[in-house]
């Protein structure tokens, strides 16, 4: 069971999500399956910050305005798809990471146990039919300036989540025998 929700969890973007909300309880559960990653040395280094509602809009309007403000040169459309992005999504969840103060661990250990948490939320997505990505735009390292992180917190993307039709587009991956070195000796 869990080896065909992994080859079936693909991509879902934001222009496919169609308008119906997402179940506070669901984002719940989709959070709990995160906390249950693997962790070295018990940090839970993973943060969340569901955005909902009117703060949705207020995340585009951000983005789209930093990326007008930084880029010398603004492409159209992506300023449009800034702005539209959040709004088109049931939920828009920042993934955050907060550093083991004592650094007790190197930082890509803490990395990949946020890593982990997130394919834990994209594998319950997939089982429960709901469209997710991990977005992580260049424009992160502002974010600052629209929710408040913690002193050695890091934002590492957002996790857009949204209901929608259609079927998934088949999974393609070259053979993993290409990929894989047999020591025997």
């Amino acid at each position: 069971m869990i080896f065909e929700i992994i080859k079936k969890r693909r991509s879902i973007f934001p222009a496919q999500y169609d308008d119906t909300p997402i179940a506070q309880t669901d984002i719940e559960k989709v959070l709990e399956a995160a906390n249950w990653a693997p962790t070295h040395k018990c940090t839970e280094p993973w943060r969340f910050k569901v955005i909902q509602g009117d703060a949705k809009r207020r995340l585009g309007t951000f983005l789209s305005k930093k990326y007008k403000e930084v880029d010398p040169r603004p492409k159209a459309i992506k300023i449009k798809k800034l702005q539209e992005n959040p709004q088109r999504a049931g939920a828009v969840i920042a993934i955050c990471m907060q550093r083991d103060t004592k650094e007790s661990l190197p930082e890509w250990e803490e990395v990949a146990a946020v890593s982990m948490a997130v394919q834990n939320m994209w594998l319950l997505c997939t089982e429960m039919g709901i469209g997710c990505y991990w977005s992580s735009p260049g424009l992160i390292k502002y974010v600052n300036e629209f929710f408040t992180l913690a002193d050695g917190e890091k934002c590492l993307g957002f996790f857009y989540m949204g209901n929608f039709d259609g079927e998934l587009p088949e999974g393609k991956r070259n053979p993993i025998a290409a990929k894989t070195d047999w020591i025997n000796e």
